[in-house]
């Protein structure tokens, strides 16, 4: 707990540094808000301080592009630098096993779907989908549009602060936009995982059919060997 009140002191002293540099601080918040979500910082206070610094509008915008860029690069980490490492931290969470096999499946959909939900991890799950079989195209698409709701609920909520040091504190307002957000993800959540559940089935059921012919298969290959050793004997 300590170490994420003194990242969110960190975060939330950069942001009032950003607030006064003008057009190099869009610039800086951007690579600011990519690095974060590489090296698995919290993103919620920098998209709440971009509402309370670019307003609703402008916030929404930079943090849809950083969020999408920072996803973007931790994707490809994922898929062509650190695989391995990735692999086996899947390998300890079931929830990202059963999501694996099904973007093999759904691909897109179910990035988007995992998005909307705050049972995954954010910043994990773009390395997550590294690993798998979704395209990069699709991949940026469907994160983009997925992340948009909740980008523009955080902004808006931050662009409700008035004051940047309380970032971060549990001071926000508080309104029925937190309720929405928190609607949103549980709506999200429900809706991945009937979905994630309804394809691991399939893929059973897939699996367990293959497995039965085989099965015939083999079994009618002995019975045809049985007779034909019985006929040479």
């Amino acid at each position: 707990m300590e170490i994420t009140t003194t990242i969110n002191g960190f975060l939330s002293t950069l942001l009032q540094g950003i607030d006064s540099l003008g057009f190099w601080g869009i610039l800086i918040f951007i690579g600011v808000y990519i690095l974060a979500t590489v090296f698995f910082l919290p993103g919620s206070i920098l998209t709440l301080g971009a509402g309370a610094i670019f307003g609703l509008m402008g916030g929404s915008v930079l943090v849809s592009l950083a969020s999408t860029l920072g996803a973007t690069v931790a994707f490809l980490i994922g898929r062509y630098l650190a695989r391995g490492w990735v692999r086996k931290q899947i390998e300890k969470r079931p929830n990202f096993k059963a999501i694996d096999n099904a973007v093999a499946q759904e691909g897109w959909k179910i990035v988007g779907l995992t998005r909307l939900s705050p049972i995954f991890p954010f910043v994990f799950l773009n390395y997550a989908f590294g690993v798998t079989q979704v395209s990069l195209k699709d991949y940026i698409l469907a994160s983009w549009l997925g992340m948009m709701p909740g980008t523009i609920l955080y902004v808006y909520i931050g662009s409700l602060t008035k004051n940047l040091a309380t970032l971060g504190t549990g001071n926000e307002p508080a309104n029925t936009v937190q309720w929405l957000i928190r609607i949103i993800g549980f709506m999200a959540t429900v809706g991945v995982t009937v979905y994630v559940t309804k394809i691991a089935k399939k893929a059973l059921n897939n699996q367990m059919t293959e497995q039965d012919k085989t099965d015939f298969q083999e079994n009618d290959q002995n019975k045809t060997t049985q007779l034909s050793k019985e006929e040479t004997s």
